[in-house]
């Protein structure tokens, strides 16, 4: 029997962003890559929620839009072979576009490249070149309305209005209560039961968008390819920028808290951050691509920029309407999983979501989310070690070590939780590494660091009053 052909990612020069389509029939976008002529992908990106008409006007924005989710998605492509060239066909890119992607096959793939044995950081080139084939007749399709193609293309956001995207996990949950009075619409990318769930309890409207990966970037990974983490909130981001344009909101507010700057690891004295595009400064990149590229009266960032995770949890923990739903362990969104997955209770996302929510909730409570008692295993004591540490800081989307260390200090205070096998174990290294000062800053909003005022006084307020009891 003759062996399995192997892919070689060494073999591959360059990674092409080809062309793409948007049918408006079927809200489906096709975005189509190659690896040189190898080997070729279409991914599709499908609006599953109705879209309304709305009037069209000559202009840029939409197209543009497509294009830089066209490049970011790339990214899930790209790391099959990790090659020094992103050549983007056919279209002209400015520099700040150049600029901006090359942070995300960078910046947003060191974790990859960590994990594959690649340097960081990544030296890689994002490029404009000439279509490799005639071109297509724009990322429009033909079966748009004729007065769509005759405007070119752009559907212009109407009406106005607030979205906010919705993961299943705590933060999203404490942004879409504190701006629930302002009739938000929830946003989900290939939701799961539980988003679904939680939108339900909202009574706020869910837009649905479906991601599908082309299976044969998953037979190639079976074949040799490369494989690793891509910087999917960038992706979803920009999805959510195309859909402005769509069902006509002109705020995206973002859930993401200011640890998410915190690098995971250094590498050599370069900072390789998994959570490197919820970070403060990708988020600065992105608002900025938005408003000079894409919509000048679009808004892009995080409402909740200003806080840690141990002040967001702190609100959180008063949420109990949504304490037996929400759900942050990666195990329950993988795409093999069941719907009725929950928390498997052994990850570093559960350790950090259990000891964030642990000093404002009840021993019984905690254990009652995660579904089992953490504290009392000395097995978790490792893991628990890990979220303070700054060699094994685990890649995942967890807070600083700081607060870690923070949290813990704060139960090693606390009856009930003190005696503990893993609080007994590590509080003193803890006390080591925080003080009460410190904690009480981790407790208050740093606005210094705060992106929030890109969103409006409205949302700022609306977050303000519910983290902070203030006006």
């Amino acid at each position: 029997m003759r062996a399995p052909s192997r892919f070689d990612p060494a073999s591959v020069g360059v990674f092409r962003v080809m062309d793409r389509t948007f049918d408006q029939d079927s809200g489906t976008v096709s975005l189509r890559y190659g690896l040189d002529d190898q080997v070729t992908f279409v991914e599709t990106v499908t609006f599953e929620t109705p879209v309304p008409h709305r009037p069209a006007l000559e202009g840029p924005g939409l197209e543009r839009a497509l294009l830089h989710l066209h490049i970011a998605a790339g990214t899930s492509y790209y790391k099959a072979a990790a090659p020094p060239l992103v050549a983007v066909e056919g279209e002209q890119l400015t520099g700040a576009e150049q600029e901006f992607h090359r942070h995300l096959y960078d910046d947003g793939l060191r974790e990859f490249a960590v994990a594959n044995r690649l340097p960081v950081p990544r030296q890689v080139e994002v490029r404009s070149v000439p279509a490799a084939t005639p071109p297509h007749p724009g990322p429009l399709s033909a079966s748009l309305p004729a007065e769509l193609a005759r405007s070119g293309g752009l559907v212009v956001p109407t009406g106005g209005g607030l979205v906010v995207p919705i993961g299943g996990g705590k933060d999203s949950m404490v942004l879409i209560e504190a701006v629930h009075d302002l009739h938000p619409r929830l946003f989900a990318v290939n939701p799961h039961p539980l988003v679904i769930q939680l939108a339900r309890q909202t009574g706020l409207e869910l837009i649905v968008v479906r991601r599908r990966l082309d299976p044969r970037l998953s037979a190639l990974t079976a074949e040799g390819a490369l494989n690793g983490h891509v910087p999917i909130t960038a992706i979803v981001s920009l999805i959510a920028v195309v859909g402005s344009f769509l069902y006509g909101y002109d705020t995206i507010a973002m859930a993401v808290e200011r640890s998410a700057s915190e690098e995971t690891v250094l590498v050599g004295g370069v900072p390789v951050n998994h959570q490197y595009s919820k970070s403060l400064e990708f988020e600065g990149l992105l608002a900025d691509l938005v408003v000079t590229t894409v919509d000048p009266a679009l808004s892009y960032g995080s409402a909740l920029r200003s806080y840690s995770e141990l002040a967001i949890a702190r609100t959180f923990a008063r949420l109990t309407q949504y304490h037996g739903t929400f759900c942050s362990c990666n195990s329950a969104y993988r795409q093999t999983a069941d719907a009725a997955d929950r928390w498997c209770g052994h990850c570093p996302k559960c350790r950090f979501v259990a000891l964030m929510l642990a000093p404002f909730l009840e021993r019984d409570d905690v254990t009652a989310i995660v579904g089992r008692d953490l504290f009392a295993d000395p097995g978790q004591v490792g893991g628990f070690a890990d979220l303070m540490s700054d060699e094994d800081k685990p890649f995942e989307c967890v807070g600083e070590r700081r607060e870690s260390a923070a949290a813990m200090r704060l139960l090693a205070e606390r009856p009930g939780w003190r005696e503990s096998p893993v609080v007994t174990a590590l509080s003193e290294r803890a006390r080591s590494l925080v003080d009460d000062a410190a904690v009480r800053e981790l407790l208050t909003p740093d606005e210094g660091g705060a992106a929030a005022s890109r969103l409006g006084v409205e949302v700022a307020s609306a977050v303000r009053r519910l983290l902070e009891g203030g006006s």
